[in-house]
């Protein structure tokens, strides 16, 4: 059955707008910085390695925590920890900002990975234990809105703050915009959003944290650094030991359940029907999701010429189409019951199917401008498509979870989307840059898009198993 409705507090549209905007803050960043390292690698001298380390990072970091942050935020407070999360956030993004060396940037990155897992999932627990029905729809519609508008505009903002050059600070400005944007984003959440808990709180699991974190660490880091420093003997050896150590938390998880006490991720929880049918759909989708936005960058910029800026304006019909679809989505989800998700990876999957046609008839034959003329319809039919699905999937996912568990709901949700996303763009970048020395950049990349609608294709089947929107 669904959660219930909830019986405190309601989010008020000034309070979802202080949510979303500390949502974009957060995700962003994840993107932001790509089109700026070689900019960072030139004046901080930061070898190939390091560079690699700026955005894995991050990322790990953020993986790793995440359900720890919901964790958090269930015991002491949504609001609070976000707030918190956000203060930490823009003190990392100053360092980040001021950084002077490589390894002061790759730590004030890792450090501002930890302060968004416990900014992001208070976002989704406050709009799951504050709204129920059609607004619980509009909302979650729009905070998928959000994330995805905010990585697809994440390398287009990170070009035009390097390629302006604001007061001099050059690659500085993607780090540095954070600080007053925290200020204000800070003032409006303590103003305008209700601070949720659960009404029992659990107590810490800290071994549990400490079996995910390490988790999350051996797949991610390989993961994420293992293709740039040529896949060496540590790389597999983390991938090996990963299996291991997400088995001992697993283990660790189902012997505290069975003992009564509430485990960190309770296997109860990721037994839910929403958790369970809509999770492997999510993943799909977002690691489909990230592993083209990085190809389509290499491609545009590598392949076509194009600046920073230019490649990522060619994105816009994509996110702008994503956008559109995911506030319409919520409203077209009632007709279509259970069968929304399925109609959006259709469409998605028409939009890749077009976009494979697009680029080998078009990548090698004509002009740079007129080849992403030739981009713009499929990639909009891509974005509407991918749009429609993935915030009905964010509901889908925590449909059932009751609203004191929402901010666990809400980490282990995010865990996963950082997972796909960090194995989409090792998978099918791997793929991309396996082809490219063979057969050429656009091949290269069409190969890598219909890669990417095969596996459109699976979730298409998987998500016939949800039933009922769930």
């Amino acid at each position: 059955m669904p959660a219930p409705a909830p019986s405190g507090p309601v989010l008020s549209g000034a309070g979802l707008f202080a949510v979303l905007l500390a949502t974009v803050l957060s995700t962003m960043d994840a993107f932001i910085v790509n089109v700026a390292l070689p900019s960072i690698g030139a004046e901080l001298g930061a070898a190939p390695a390091a560079l690699e380390l700026v955005v894995a990072g991050y990322a790990v970091s953020y993986a790793a925590l995440m359900v720890l942050g919901g964790r958090l935020g269930d015991a002491h407070g949504r609001r609070r920890m976000m707030v918190l999360g956000l203060i930490g956030f823009g003190a990392a993004s100053l360092l980040c900002g001021l950084a002077v060396s490589p390894a002061m940037l790759v730590a004030a990155r890792i450090a501002q990975g930890a302060a968004a897992a416990l900014l992001l999932p208070q976002g989704m627990a406050t709009i799951q234990a504050t709204t129920s029905g059609p607004q619980r729809a509009r909302a979650m519609g729009m905070f998928g809105a959000t994330v995805g508008v905010a990585l697809a505009f994440g390398q287009v903002l990170g070009g035009l703050l390097v390629a302006a050059d604001v007061a001099g600070t050059g690659w500085r400005a993607a780090f540095l915009i954070n600080v007053p944007l925290v200020a204000v984003t800070a003032v409006l959440l303590r103003r305008t959003v209700p601070d949720t808990r659960s009404e029992r709180p659990a107590p810490p699991d800290r071994i549990g944290a400490l079996l995910l974190g390490a988790a999350m660490v051996l797949l991610l880091a390989p993961l994420t650094e293992g293709r740039a420093a040529g896949w060496p003997v540590w790389a597999w050896v983390c991938l090996a030991a990963f299996p291991v150590a997400a088995w001992a938390f697993a283990a660790t998880q189902r012997r505290a359940e069975r003992a009564g006490r509430v485990p960190l991720l309770p296997p109860s929880l990721l037994a839910l029907p929403g958790m369970r049918r809509g999770v492997p759909v999510m993943m799909l989708s977002m690691a489909g999701f990230s592993g083209f936005l990085f190809t389509a960058a290499v491609s545009l910029q590598n392949g076509l010429g194009l600046g920073p800026v230019a490649a990522g304006c060619s994105l816009v019909p994509y996110a702008v189409a994503f956008f559109a679809s995911s506030v319409l989505g919520p409203r077209l989800a009632p007709r279509l019951g259970g069968r929304a998700v399925t109609v959006g990876i259709g469409i998605q999957l028409a939009g890749l199917a077009g976009l494979v046609w697009a680029v080998a008839s078009a990548w090698s034959t004509t002009a740079p401008l007129t080849t992403v003329l030739w981009l713009a319809l499929p990639l909009a039919v891509v974005g509407f498509g991918q749009g429609m699905h993935l915030p009905v999937l964010f509901r889908v996912v925590l449909a059932d979870v009751p609203p004191e568990r929402a901010g666990v709901g809400s980490g282990a949700m995010g865990t996963g989307q950082q997972i796909a996303m960090a194995s989409g763009i090792a998978l099918l970048g791997a793929l991309f840059l396996h082809l490219l020395p063979r057969i050429g950049i656009g091949e290269a990349f069409a190969w890598t898009i219909a890669a990417q609608a095969l596996s459109a294709v699976v979730n298409l089947g998987l998500s016939l198993r949800l039933r009922d929107g769930r």
